[in-house]
């Protein structure tokens, strides 16, 4: 047990433990083996009211289960979260074979800890006499945090093991995230610099001594990790793009171009912005693992943009479409700024309800939408006035956002085209993708004709004479091939199930009732009888089955209800529909997970 000040303390164990002491009772900063429990009376304490934990690795709370024991409320990272409370999902998924997810995610704790509550990125908490601001960190793991606070007249961070004295890194094999990759060292720089424009005077590692000259150790650290990633070719432009995140469309529309999908800030004249989509800013590359500790988004370059561009409030957010790297950060936004969803009608339940949905890259949490907005229906914000489009293509819920900024008709079309030149195919058939959908695209394109095309991933594109001739010849392209590689009849339709089930992920009580509904399509040019049969595990109920019939190539819904057997828990657990059409079975065509709690 060593003072560092009168009411900081800190106990050496598998990691430093940090004391915060209110009277006789203290709050920690991680917890190691739990050993310092047994020394709490040498600097009279009498109780732990909190722990707070910088991240999920064993070192740092390997003990927490005393913790537990003993009634002390447990908070971790929001990053990081399921790494304490659903471990066990963590090592029963974890990919052991073929591996090539470098993460540290298995010096994960072996068994669960419930949790009271998550520290979530720019949160500021109060426990005992100190309020502590969450800074969000990256680079030992994806998800760790800093924890500022003044203690004694002096402004310290408890920061993990992003630093150790002498401008060092506890470990570095920890910073490569991806097979062969320096994304944790990169994602270091701007964690340590962000600290350092916090004005921090002493630094709280998880290991070694206490920093007490921050801003020097700080420079070291960054020099030696910008030296290296150099060295190994990787983010060759990373401080230019940390010092000039933003670029100019035209002087009230810039791009943000240092995230993995650009997303655009529209400045109107009363100091506010509008931005439209918003999903992992100041990104170091992707680590590898889609798990929710793996995709991580954070505010770095919003400070940036309110001081150098003259912006006082992110009034609204506008996203393209619901997919992870263009609507992340969305939450973040709405908690920090206070920044409204605004989000076309026809796709912000997606939003709203993720789980409820079988698609490609949906986000892991519920983002609420202020204002639903319809399609080709003009609606203002402060000097602008917008139009959204249906444009379907990349994915089936997807608008293209029509404006005018500085004389420039834009268009903001998300990911329906790839390239530089606007040219390259960007379908996915799980997207819920349809043939004739590119030469609906060009249709619109040439309708609207902007001046500009923004997207999610390439560089704006200005408009030349012929581009819409070539979309056109693309579009036509797509349908003729599609329509000559699949059979006439029966036509399963170019995602390749006629059937389809919502809620995809409902989470319910043993004992209650589901309500699911079934989309059924009738892959025949003439009326037919389609049988609906529930598929279900042993013990749980639902109706014998459904008929009905469908007019030629429609698509109908029906509902049934399915009673789940009680006194179990179970996760994921598996329903199905079989579908028969026209006599000819087709088979289970659609699934859904069910989690009983």
């Amino acid at each position: 047990m060593h003072k560092i000040s009168d009411h900081l303390f800190l106990f050496q164990d598998t990691c430093n433990v940090y004391i915060l002491r209110s009277g006789q009772e203290a709050i920690l900063i991680d917890f190691g083996s739990g050993a310092v429990l047994d020394h709490l009376a040498e600097v009279g304490i009498e109780r732990v009211t909190d722990i707070l934990m910088t991240h999920h690795h064993r070192d740092q709370g390997q003990g927490l289960y005393k913790a537990a024991a003993a009634g002390i409320n447990i908070w971790v990272p929001h990053a990081e979260q399921e790494l304490f409370h659903s471990v066990n999902t963590h090592w029963q998924a974890r990919e052991i074979y073929v591996n090539y997810l470098m993460r540290q995610d298995r010096f994960s704790l072996l068994e669960p800890v419930a949790v009271s509550g998550t520290l979530k990125d720019y949160q500021q908490r109060t426990f005992g006499e100190y309020t502590l601001t969450v800074v969000p960190t990256p680079g030992h793991t994806t998800g760790s945090i800093s924890l500022m606070t003044t203690v004694d007249g002096q402004q310290v961070a408890f920061s993990g093991d992003l630093i150790v004295e002498g401008g060092k890194l506890w470990t570095i094999s920890s910073t490569q995230w991806s097979y062969n990759g320096a994304e944790g060292a990169a994602a270091s720089i701007p964690s340590l610099l962000d600290l350092k424009q916090r004005q921090v005077e002493m630094l709280l590692p998880s290991h070694g001594g206490v920093i007490a000259d921050a801003a020097p150790t700080i420079d070291l650290l960054v020099d030696r990790l910008q030296q290296l990633l150099k060295l190994r070719g990787h983010n060759l432009r990373l401080l230019e793009l940390l010092a000039q995140p933003y670029d100019y469309i035209t002087p009230h529309l810039l791009r943000h171009r240092a995230s993995f999908s650009n997303y655009f800030v529209l400045v109107s004249k009363t100091r506010q912005a509008l931005l439209i989509d918003f999903g992992f800013d100041m990104i170091t590359s992707l680590p590898q693992g889609y798990d929710c500790a793996s995709r991580r988004p954070w505010l770095y370059s919003i400070p940036h943009l309110k001081q150098k561009h003259n912006i006082e409030k992110i009034d609204v957010v506008l996203p393209t479409h619901y997919h992870d790297d263009h609507v992340a950060g969305i939450n973040l936004l709405r908690d920090v700024e206070g920044t409204q969803v605004w989000a076309a009608d026809y796709f912000a339940d997606i939003l709203e309800h993720p789980a409820d949905y079988d698609l490609p890259c949906l986000w892991y949490e519920p983002i609420p939408v202020d204002k639903r907005l319809p399609l080709e229906t003009a609606f203002e914000w402060n000097e602008y006035s917008f139009t959204l489009y249906h444009l379907p293509g990349h994915t089936r819920y997807a608008v293209a956002i029509a404006f005018e900024v500085d004389g420039k008709q834009v268009l903001a079309a998300g990911d329906q085209y790839q390239g530089n030149n606007g040219l390259e195919l960007n379908y996915v058939y799980a997207n819920r993708f349809g043939r004739d959908e590119y030469t609906k695209s060009a249709e619109l394109y040439r309708r609207l004709k902007p001046d500009i095309i923004i997207t999610g991933h390439w560089e704006p594109l200005y408009v030349a004479a012929d581009y819409y001739d070539q979309l056109d010849t693309i579009g036509s392209e797509v349908e003729r091939l599609h329509r000559e590689l699949l059979p006439e009849t029966p036509q399963l339709g170019d995602e390749g199930f006629i059937a389809r089930l919502t809620p995809y992920q409902p989470t319910v009580k043993a004992g209650e009732a589901i309500t699911f509904t079934v989309e059924v399509r009738n892959p025949f040019d003439h009326a037919a009888e389609a049988i609906i049969q529930p598929v279900l595990p042993n013990a749980w109920q639902a109706v014998e089955a459904i008929t009905l019939t469908l007019e030629a190539a429609a698509v109908q819904t029906v509902t049934f209800s399915v009673t789940t057997p009680t006194g179990i828990t179970t996760r994921r657990a598996r329903i199905a529909v079989d579908v028969t059409a026209d006599g000819q079975a087709f088979g289970q065509q659609a699934e859904a997970l069910i989690t009983l709690i």
